[in-house]
């Protein structure tokens, strides 16, 4: 593929122009070479921030009153754009945050069916119809918009993750401030421009681009109706701090510590390539990533020798070449605060089961088996209790599944979770006993369809679900009507 080098100047989309920031310079640089800039401009001011929720403020009663019908036409169009441009897109994307180009288009293509996934609300129940004890009545619960609602979301999954924040606010009538990852500014753009080009009215949604503390910005700001997060758990917990203080909701998808379970009587070949995909596709960058690996004895060498041997075949690099299963990190910093967590487990007693190639330079990491100390120290080590977000997956050893699931629950985290069986019985109780957001039975644990809940438990999740009808929950509230003639 031939690369592009002009340099996009990055801009905010505040009432439906494109303006420049006002604040500092920031830059957009690509994961595999950091000294190339992919985009630059001003950041976007605390005052600039006011000016975007001014203006979805503006905009909300007309919107709110818009037919759903015709909300979704903008997003069917939206993401009939996006499908047009998903190799141009998906390539851009490689570039900026580091995933394979595979992952990249695909990623694009995702967003494009969740726009669509949410136009197709249009068609979908609009509320629900009760019996009354009275006579003559009827007892309708209708739902209402929040109002304006701010959206702020991570770098790994730089258009994905937006489009599914951002499409149901908009189909439920919500009016949108987005602020994403500053280190991934490019998709965030492509998906407002796509809405744009649907024709979305001025005000509807607006795009402000810099460092963190303007998510405080829209956090703070009066006109504010509810706020969506994705992100680390410190920053989750403090917004939702705030946002209980000021009477906001939050919803926050938050960290993940995700754990693996292969159990004795697993179909080893599946597990291998689950495990495999589950913790090193997308260079381990993803909220429900596998990192702990909870094997039974009686298969553990079986199971890491398969493992290490389609790791031996696993090629890291250009995250453009179609050779290529894994980038690097998203930028060098990524990296060090990674190497740094791995150090930390080394002294606390973990050891190098397996380490892969990768190249030197800028944010690369090859893949890495941590294998930790055995008994309770395994379970007390970094490798088990921080998230690392990163091609590292580490190791213990348990006899049978009750001291596998004891281990599964033992962390924080409640995210996602991978249990690899060919027993039902097995399979239910995981179902039931489990403390999960998403349980996945022979498939790894990282995925998410738009179509059903998405969200975790514990400290990984805080607020209603995300996507399917999950999202209504968050982005509407109820009015009860006591309907008598």
């Amino acid at each position: 593929m031939k690369e592009q080098n002009t340099v996009v100047e990055l801009r905010q989309f505040l009432n439906g122009q494109w303006v420049p920031g006002q604040g500092q310079q920031v830059s957009s640089s690509a994961a595999a070479i950091p000294e190339r800039t992919l985009a630059q401009g001003a950041a976007a001011t605390a005052a600039q921030v006011g000016q975007a929720l001014d203006a979805a403020h503006a905009a909300s009663a007309d919107w709110a009153a818009t037919p759903m019908a015709t909300r979704a036409g903008y997003l069917q169009r939206a993401a009939a754009w996006l499908r047009e441009r998903a190799e141009q897109l998906g390539a851009e994307l490689s570039r900026e945050e580091g995933k394979t180009l595979a992952e990249g288009i695909g990623e694009v293509r995702r967003a494009a069916q969740i726009l669509d996934y949410y136009a197709g609300q249009a068609e979908r129940d609009a509320g629900t119809v009760f019996q009354s004890p009275r006579a003559g009545e009827q007892i309708l619960v209708t739902h209402k918009p929040l109002g304006v609602v701010g959206v702020i979301t991570p770098f790994n999954f730089p258009i994905a993750i937006p489009a599914w924040k951002i499409a149901p606010a908009l189909i439920f009538g919500n009016t949108v401030v987005f602020k994403p990852a500053s280190l991934v500014p490019l998709l965030a753009m492509r998906l407002v421009e796509a809405l744009q080009a649907a024709g979305l009215p001025a005000g509807v949604l607006n795009l402000v681009i810099g460092p963190g503390r303007l998510g405080d910005a829209i956090m703070d700001h009066p006109r504010l109706a509810g706020l969506s997060f994705t992100g680390s758990t410190g920053v989750g917990r403090q917004l939702c701090a705030a946002g209980a203080a000021r009477g906001v909701p939050v919803q926050a998808e938050m960290g993940g510590k995700n754990a693996s379970v292969v159990l004795a009587d697993a179909d080893l070949e599946l597990a291998v390539e689950q495990v495999l995909f589950g913790a090193f596709r997308s260079t381990g960058q993803k909220c429900t990533a596998t990192s702990r690996l909870i094997l039974d004895a009686d298969i553990a060498e079986d199971f890491l020798g398969r493992l290490t041997a389609r790791l031996d075949d696993w090629v890291t690099g250009d995250p453009l070449d179609a050779a290529v299963h894994m980038g690097p990190l998203v930028d060098a910093r990524a990296r060090d605060a990674a190497q740094q967590g791995l150090e930390r487990a080394l002294e606390q007693g973990a050891s190098i089961r397996y380490r892969g190639a990768a190249p030197q330079e800028a944010g690369f990491m090859p893949p890495i088996i941590l294998q930790l100390p055995e008994g309770p120290r395994g379970r007390e080590n970094a490798g088990w209790r921080e998230e690392f977000f990163a091609p590292i997956l580490s190791v213990i050893q348990v006899a049978g599944a009750e001291q596998a699931f004891a281990a599964a629950q033992d962390s924080e985290f409640g995210l996602s979770l991978a249990l690899f069986t060919t027993n039902l019985a097995t399979a239910i109780c995981a179902q039931q006993q489990l403390d999960v957001g998403i349980l996945h039975v022979n498939s790894e644990s990282a995925g998410a369809d738009p179509h059903v809940p998405f969200g975790g438990a514990k400290a990984s999740g805080y607020g209603p679900k995300e996507q399917g009808a999950a999202a209504r929950e968050f982005y509407t509230h109820t009015t009860t009507t006591y309907l008598r003639g």
